[in-house]
């Protein structure tokens, strides 16, 4: 792999639309990110999420996507996909709408932030917060005043390093609005 610095500078970021499920379906691979997720978490109630891991939950997603919904942003390096962030206004994330421990604290417009997903030879070279920054930019391009992020810690911590939610985005984007 390239040079980390040069690899940072030659990322292009887009929205995920139908023309590039391919790229999406690509960097996900046959297990959908992590355990036929597809990213659909969120969206669904936990008892339709866990019946419909996997190939349902992949259609899902397509379906979305084909209905015109932008549900996150893809990372690429040499037109490859190499990254991804889930971010959406938050009503079409209905788990997150029913959560007790997250629910609103106001009813202002918020975008939420779900999801990151980095493919491996991709990991800890810094590609999470250039991709957050290319998300922040446009959730401001759809109007987005509040953004917020749901970090959270794994039960089961294997050599994972979790990111660091408030440095990257509160540190990077103090008084960014």
């Amino acid at each position: 792999m390239n040079d980390r610095k040069e690899i940072l500078k030659s990322l292009e970021f887009y929205p995920l639309t139908y023309d590039r499920w391919d790229d999406f379906e690509l960097l996900f691979g046959i297990n959908g990110a992590c355990g036929g997720c597809w990213c659909m978490w969120w969206r669904l109630k936990r008892s339709a999420f866990e019946r419909q891991k996997g190939d349902s939950n992949k259609e899902l997603m397509k379906e979305l996507i084909q209905a015109g919904e932008i549900p996150g942003i893809m990372a690429y390096h040499n037109n490859q996909p190499v990254g991804w962030c889930s971010v959406a206004p938050r009503e079409q994330f209905s788990a997150l709408e029913r959560s007790r421990i997250l629910k609103r604290i106001d009813d202002k417009p918020v975008w939420s932030i779900v999801c990151f997903f980095i493919a491996k030879p991709y990991r800890k070279i810094g590609l999470s917060a250039e991709l957050l920054k290319s998300v922040i930019e446009y959730c401001k391009k759809q109007g987005a005043k509040i953004i917020e992020g749901y970090p959270h810690l794994p039960k089961k911590i294997r050599n994972a390093r979790c990111i660091c939610m408030d440095r990257i985005c509160f540190g990077i984007y103090k008084g960014w609005f």
